[in-house]
């Protein structure tokens, strides 16, 4: 579950930014992508090193 909402928190993130910054439909597209597949891996890491901290 944390990787998916920071994975959606990222692509909204991006797609704002590229916004800002004047970009068009694909700009912004590819903005959320990015930003949410990176999101994603910072997601996935935190909820393996939650995992296992709670698992002891």
């Amino acid at each position: 579950m944390i990787a998916l909402g920071l994975a959606l928190i990222g692509a909204i993130i991006g797609g704002l930014t590229a916004r800002k910054r004047g970009g068009n439909r694909k700009d912004i597209a590819q903005y959320a992508a990015g930003y949410g597949m990176a999101f994603l891996i910072v997601g996935m890491v935190a909820t393996v090193l939650l995992d296992r901290a709670l698992s002891l």
